[in-house]
């Protein structure tokens, strides 16, 4: 089963992280780097990316000639997601376990984050009921 864990984080998350000791931050980078490595080695890393600032990002609809309208940032928003992992596990169980460890990053003086990961099966179609 493949699920993916989404890392979220608060609207100031971006620059706040970016106002860390130059030693933390690397230490983060440094987790997650090898947080990422380990779950290759075994298998059950599908993928995964961080993403751009919340500055860069723009909301997209179809407008009645079906060309792209894009709206700003969202500075209403309290979270924003910051990055993903996509795993292919036996068990709903095994992707919490992941996504603990995920949330266990370093932060400020090496103290955990304990982030919240949001963990959600990645379904391969639509359910067999509406099928």
């Amino acid at each position: 089963m493949k699920y993916i864990l989404m890392m979220n984080c608060p609207r100031t998350g971006y620059d706040t992280f970016g106002a860390w000791p130059k030693k933390d931050i690397q230490a983060n980078i440094a987790f997650m780097k090898n947080f990422d490595k380990a779950l290759r080695e075994t298998g059950e890393l599908v993928s995964a990316e961080g993403l751009a600032s919340p500055h860069e990002a723009k909301v997209v609809r179809a407008g009645k000639d079906g060309a792209p309208i894009t709206d700003g940032v969202f500075p209403e928003a309290k979270e924003f997601l910051a990055g993903y992992w996509i795993v292919d596990v036996e068990t709903p169980e095994q992707a919490y376990g992941i996504a603990a460890r995920a949330s266990a990053a370093p932060g400020p003086g090496g103290a955990p984050m304990n982030m919240p990961i949001e963990v959600r099966q990645v379904m391969s179609g639509p359910p067999e009921e509406f099928l």
